[in-house]
This record gives structure tokens, sequence and C-alpha cells, in this order.
């Protein structure tokens, strides 16, 4: 069925684009089949399922750190949040945790999940991912998989889930800008605008679209 997705602000991040208030992607199983004022896609598809969200829709966002994250952190599973926390764990007191392999593949799984509700659609890698239970993890995922040779410079700082924190703006931070007939990765985000998104980061993400498919949604 083809799906309207809706919000009260549209960023395609193509160049030179500007922002559609009231904007509107409408998806047609794994790829876009328009995008632009939600009127004008409405009317050009009448009798299509919608799906409206608050705030601003944008292009699906790419992880530069997905190799380090999924290979040096460990992501709790909720039954052990009361003793380790809900957050990544890394260095030391991952280094103290006894890792099987059980245990580390659900990490990895878990680490994927953290992406999607971040906004990630795609995952960077110098070719392909060497670690086997990464690369079935991230197949399974179908995260889509970028190179990390397009990286901006040199990766600097503590990795972190938010995209942002190294694509600095959306341009930099997405997979790649929405258009008509590109794979449908697209990503909701509860802020008012472009600049309150980047202030406040993906951890404000209420909906990610992977391929078409809704994956993530948290309203």
């Amino acid at each position: 069925m083809l799906t309207l997705h809706a919000a009260d602000l549209l960023l395609t991040a193509a160049p030179g684009a500007a922002a559609v208030p009231g904007g509107a992607v409408a998806v047609d199983g794994d790829r876009i089949a328009a995008l632009g004022p939600y009127e004008d896609v409405a009317a050009a598809h009448p009798g299509a399922r919608v799906r409206r969200w608050p705030g601003v829709l944008t292009p699906g966002l790419r992880q530069w750190h997905a190799v380090w994250l999924l290979g040096n952190a460990y992501f709790p599973d909720p039954r052990e949040y009361d003793e380790l926390g809900d957050r990544p764990l890394t260095g030391e007191r991952r280094a103290a945790l006894e890792m099987t392999e059980t245990r580390r593949a659900g990490s990895v799984r878990r680490g994927l999940q953290q992406m999607l509700r971040h906004g990630t659609t795609a995952v960077a890698a110098t070719g392909t991912f060497k670690d086997p239970v990464v690369a079935t993890a991230v197949a399974r995922s179908g995260l889509r998989v970028v190179s990390a040779r397009l990286a901006p410079g040199i990766l600097t700082g503590r990795p972190d889930l938010d995209p942002f924190r190294e694509g600095r703006d959306l341009p930099g931070s997405v997979g790649e800008p929405l258009a008509a007939g590109g794979r449908a990765d697209l990503a909701v985000f509860d802020v008012r605008d472009e600049a309150e998104l980047l202030e406040a980061g993906a951890g404000t993400c209420v909906a990610t679209v992977l391929a078409g498919r809704l994956v993530h949604r948290r309203r």
C-alpha cells in the first residue's frame, strides 16, 4: 500500500532545497514516489494511507562510527539495566564483563536497534564489516552500508549514537537526500526546525522508516 508520511516541516537535505512547511513524502514499496507540500502529494495519490508525525521529516541519518560502536561497546539487555544501566558500556566497564558469543551477538543487535531509534538508516564501513557477527546482524537489519572513505576528514571525539555529533549539520549527517525514485529511508524528529534538531540531536527521533518499512516508532 502506498503511504504518505506527513510532518510539520519537510527537509530533503538536497543542495539548495528549501524547507517545505506541511510537507509529505509518498512511499511506494521501498521507493519514494513523490515529495512536496502535503496537499499536492495527497491530491496526486488519493486513497493512500497517511501517517502524520509531529515535528520535522528528514532523510534517514548515516552513522560513521558503526564499526567502533558495534565492536567496542556493550549495549546492555533491558534485564541488565538495574545492574549495568541503560547506556552503552565501553573501556574498562566493558572489559570487566564476561563476554560470551551469545552475549556479544545480543549486544550487536541491540546496538543496531539503538541506531534505528536515533534515525539511522545507513552505517559506514571500509569495504564490508569484517566481523562476521556484526556483518550478519547488519545484513539482517536492512540498514544500508555506505563507504567510510567519504567521512568528513578524520573521525574525532568519542563515538556517539547521535550521527549529528560527527556530521555537524543535516547534509553532513544524512545517508542521502530525499528525491523521487530514491530509497525510502526517512526519519522524523520531534523538533520545530533544523536549528532545534541540530541542538537537541537525534535522540528526539520519533520514527524511522527503512526502505519503506516503519522500523521505529516512539509514538
